[in-house]
């Protein structure tokens, strides 16, 4: 089995493997082109978009700069807004459900590397996916942690480190981030007419 088919399985991977580093440039150049369209080429935009991510809802917003691996590994919803400086180590998969918000300088990282040094120094890792629900609120610099899922409708707190799973509609945030109440008839707001 090659390093990209250990990559895909979740398993201890080296990237030196060619393919991998050809899905990675591929990437690389995809991602320059988009970080460089002006504001006003946001059909542009979402052109480049779609191909260079897995999946791509609509009037889904990524605002540049925008940095990820390989792209293909994602996935996201639509009517999701994704804030400027996210980060997305997309070795193994990321869902993003819809109608989500990701603040600005939200990581999502799936990588990770041995805690036993020798295989570290020699370059090993391996990843675990990641899953957000639909309409779930991401803070400013929220880091989300490999192998996490974040149920639908929770809040996390800006600078909240996730590092366990999150349940459906909880605000969470610390670091590392922990429920610190359910979400609730306090949080209710009246929606202007018209909206």
């Amino acid at each position: 089995m090659g390093m990209k088919e250990r990559m895909l399985r979740g398993a201890l991977y080296v990237f030196d493997d060619p393919g991998l580093q050809a899905d990675h440039t591929r990437a690389q150049e995809l991602l320059d082109r988009f970080n460089a369209t002006p504001h006003g080429e946001q059909d542009e935009r979402d052109r480049l978009l779609r191909e260079l991510l897995g999946a791509v809802g609509e009037r889904v917003v990524i605002q540049p700069p925008f940095r990820c691996d390989y792209g293909t590994q994602i996935a996201i919803g639509p009517a999701t807004f994704v804030n400027y400086d996210c980060v997305m180590l997309d070795a193994m998969p990321i869902k993003i459900g819809a109608a989500c918000q990701l603040a600005p300088r939200v990581q999502l990282l799936t990588a990770t590397h041995p805690i036993d040094p020798e295989p570290r120094r020699l370059g090993w890792e391996y990843a675990e996916p990641i899953t957000i629900g639909d309409n779930v609120w991401l803070g400013g610099g929220a880091i989300v942690c490999p192998g996490v899922t974040i149920g639908d409708d929770t809040v996390v707190g800006a600078g909240a480190v996730v590092t366990r799973d999150l349940p459906a509609g909880v605000v969470a945030y610390g670091v590392p981030a922990i429920v610190q109440r359910e979400i609730g008839d306090r949080d209710r707001i009246a929606v202007p007419d018209g909206a």
